[in-house]
């Protein structure tokens, strides 16, 4: 549904209530009764997890897969496949730099790209009471996939040039398949770029905030924000995802919502932060409910607050966990 992005943005900050946005499919792949592979390989599939979940949560935005292998493919890596767990990159692509030299940029037509095409497009023309937010990796990340992630880090500092030419191409890429997914009629694109906290807040501005900041400055509009997620972030290199001019930053369970908040200018939005394994895929009910209303409490200070997972929720998080998360922020708002 089209919508204006910049304004949904500054509503959320002004509505009284807090609203939620947990990433999370794989609770709707599972209850349509289908499999990880089968929703990571057919739009349909994968399109109807997200009906199933905008349906049955009142999340303020609809959100597809968060897949970290997606991109990669479509390069060449090699992806191992399961009917239980999410897609992973297995073995590697580029071997040294003369790889990244050779390296092409590949279409949109390669491996999964357009089933992921297909399903923002079918959930694109479903949804019509949120925005839709697709998915995609970030340039560091995505680099980190193809020439494995240790490495990377030394090559950096050894080879910097060709670690910036492998991120332009990382880079061209990425852009080019978020204005498919802008095209599709999705309303944003939640950027996924853990890998960019492995690095101090210096090297993320130099090799990813850059080249995120280009991408936004491409596609972002009132038609269609980003949604930087980066959950290495410890509190270490908030400085530099702000620097990138998102509308919106996701957080990991690795920092304090409330410290990292600060740095978040207040009209853009913070996303965060309760974790993903130890409480919603692990913990009871009674642990979720606590657990948000004290991040709540602590958030209370800042309306530029949005309640997250502090990442994508895994396969086989218990739907009573999920209710438990919506019962205690109603009960909050309601206070």
């Amino acid at each position: 549904m089209k919508m204006n992005m910049r304004q949904w943005v500054a509503d959320v900050i002004r509505q009284k209530e807090v609203t939620a946005v947990p990433v999370m499919t794989h609770p709707g792949i599972e209850l349509n009764g289908n499999t990880v592979r089968q929703a990571v390989s057919d739009g349909r599939v994968h399109y109807e997890a997200v009906m199933t979940l905008t349906k049955r949560y009142p999340s303020a935005a609809a959100c597809t897969i968060m897949d970290l292998t997606t991109e990669a493919e479509a390069f060449g890596a090699e992806i191992a496949f399961s009917d239980e767990a999410v897609p992973a990159v297995s073995g590697r692509l580029l071997k040294d730099v003369e790889g990244i030299r050779q390296l092409q940029v590949p279409s949109l037509n390669e491996g999964r790209i357009p089933a992921y095409l297909k399903a923002n497009l079918l959930a694109a023309k479903a949804v019509n009471d949120r925005p839709l937010l697709a998915g995609c990796i970030g340039p560091f990340s995505l680099a980190g996939r193809l020439y494995d992630m240790s490495d990377i880090m030394v090559l950096i500092y050894e080879h910097p040039e060709a670690a910036h030419e492998l991120l332009e191409k990382c880079t061209a890429f990425i852009e080019k398949y978020c204005l498919a997914l802008k095209q599709t009629g999705a309303n944003g694109v939640m950027m996924a770029e853990p890998a960019a906290g492995l690095m101090s807040n210096d090297d993320c501005l130099q090799f990813s905030s850059q080249y995120v900041k280009r991408i936004v400055e491409r596609v972002q509009d009132d038609s269609f924000i980003v949604v930087l997620h980066n959950c290495g972030n410890t509190g270490h290199c908030t400085k530099a995802m702000v620097a990138t001019g998102a509308a919106a930053y996701h957080f990991g369970n690795k920092c304090r919502m409330e410290e990292v908040i600060r740095e978040v200018p207040s009209t853009a939005l913070a996303m965060g932060n309760i974790d993903p394994v130890s409480i919603f895929k692990d913990g009871m009910p009674s642990q979720m409910k606590a657990t948000v209303l004290d991040l709540l409490e602590q958030m209370r200070p800042y309306p530029n607050f949005v309640l997250s997972s502090g990442c994508d929720t895994p396969p086989h998080t218990p739907q009573h966990n999920i209710d438990a998360f919506f019962e205690a922020l109603a009960e909050w708002n309601h206070r």
